[in-house]
């Protein structure tokens, strides 16, 4: 820690870390605008099913891939003096299928639709794991390098990022996939996702990371799975803040199914899609960086409530709103909820555990609630299968009310949490 002897040192570094993660985060958003989960791929998907359940299950696999492997990776995790190198080793996995998508999308006509529709599903599965086994080391190297008090506002400020070149990128796709025949529309989209996600790697391996002693643990997973039984028999705390999380991620897949309902139910076009995802990732925007100020000031329970509220209003909305005008609003109220379904719930679970588990509690935090996330696009589709699109919204509803009501427990419980400052993060 050469570098690290001086107290300007570490805060220069501090300062420089925030800011080329920062920018990662930017264009990581700018790659997701132009090939969004949530609107361009499902589009993409629907020249070649027609099956609402592979529809729900596009961003619930990308979900689903960044959950599920995260305790896997802890004890490796635990055992690391410096996270950068295996944050840049698995974070490549995340990055190259969007080219994969590409030249899928570029030989579509060549393609008969089951052997495209099999391609895509892998692509998207290599992905979300890509993501997956990256997301355990990637937040312990964030809890390290960012101190505990600008947590919030950092991981605010980077979400805010991404979601600004997000939107510009979501409104450039829709005039994209209006104005461009098919096979160049989709094929231009996941390119440029794939080259804004080059641009976001070179400033991630930018970071600034010194050595630490590691926790190095005594076992392998027979050890983690002793630490989780520990943690689930004696943290009140965090069992039901995984309560709030398993039941939203129930309510969440809804939001997946708003564009492919506004044209095939009410007649968008994809220029208006385009649109409204713009104002829905525009709203993260404004909502990232007040919301994380917010919770760094009062509490990120508190902030998760809003979320929740959000979520709750906006599919009751759509679950009776058919006039296109409105769905800006509804649109709007989802990113408000994605920002407490995503952001402030990782703040939330870097509060938890010491240096010695704190990799345990963040694979729990995502992989036991992973079932849920899988679960839910089989539900959701066998409700529109059987009763139409906008009683699955109103279901979705239901869900965010009793996530609300847990979550209002989880505020009363600890109204005002402060996490302890990460020794490691003043020499970051």
């Amino acid at each position: 820690m050469n570098d690290q002897s001086t107290p300007s040192a570490a805060h220069s570094h501090v300062r420089f870390n925030a800011a080329v993660n920062v920018m990662d985060g930017a264009f990581f958003g700018a790659a997701l605008g132009f090939a969004s989960f949530i609107t361009v791929i499902p589009l993409f998907v629907s020249q070649l099913t027609e099956s609402a359940i592979l529809i729900g299950l596009i961003p619930a696999i990308h979900t689903v891939g960044w959950q599920l492997p995260q305790i896997l990776t802890a004890n490796r995790v635990q055992r690391l003096r410096r996270y950068k190198p295996m944050v840049l080793a698995m974070s490549i996995h995340e990055r190259l299928p969007f080219f994969g998508l590409a030249l899928v999308a570029w030989f579509l006509p060549a393609l008969q639709r089951g052997t495209a529709l099999i391609l895509v599903f892998a692509l998207l599965i290599w992905q979300g794991l890509g993501g997956g086994y990256t997301a355990t080391v990637w937040q312990s190297m964030i809890r390290k390098i960012i101190p505990a008090a600008w947590r919030g506002g950092f991981l605010g400020g980077q979400s805010s990022a991404a979601n600004l070149l997000a939107s510009g990128a979501a409104v450039a796709a829709g005039q994209i996939l209006d104005r461009l025949d098919s096979p160049i529309d989709f094929t231009l989209c996941f390119l440029v996702a794939g080259v804004s996600l080059l641009f976001s790697f070179g400033f991630l391996a930018s970071t600034r990371e010194p050595e630490h002693a590691p926790a190095i643990p005594t076992g392998g997973q027979p050890r983690i799975r002793q630490e989780m039984r520990r943690i689930l028999s004696t943290d009140l705390r965090f069992r039901r803040f995984l309560g709030v999380r398993l039941i939203y991620q129930f309510g969440l897949v809804a939001f997946s199914y708003y564009a492919v309902y506004m044209v095939g139910e009410l007649g968008a076009s994809p220029g208006l899609v385009g649109w409204l995802t713009g104002v829905l990732i525009f709203s993260e925007v404004i909502a990232n960086p007040l919301l994380g100020l917010l919770g760094d000031r009062k509490s990120h329970q508190l902030v998760l409530l809003l979320g929740t509220l959000a979520a709750l209003s906006s599919s009751l909305l759509a679950g009776w709103l058919t006039p296109i005008s409105l769905w800006f609003v509804i649109f709007a109220l989802a990113g408000i909820a994605f920002v407490g379904g995503w952001v402030t719930t990782m703040v939330i679970s870097l509060e938890f555990g010491t240096a010695a588990d704190q990799a345990t509690y963040l694979g729990m935090s995502n992989t036991l609630i992973a079932p849920a996330t899988l679960a839910a696009p089989f539900l959701a589709g066998w409700c529109i299968t059987e009763f139409g699109y906008q009683t699955m919204f109103r279901a979705a509803a239901v869900v965010f009310l009793a996530a609300a009501l847990l979550c209002l427990r989880l505020v009363r419980a600890q109204p005002a949490f402060h996490p302890e400052a990460a020794p490691a993060a003043e020499s970051a």
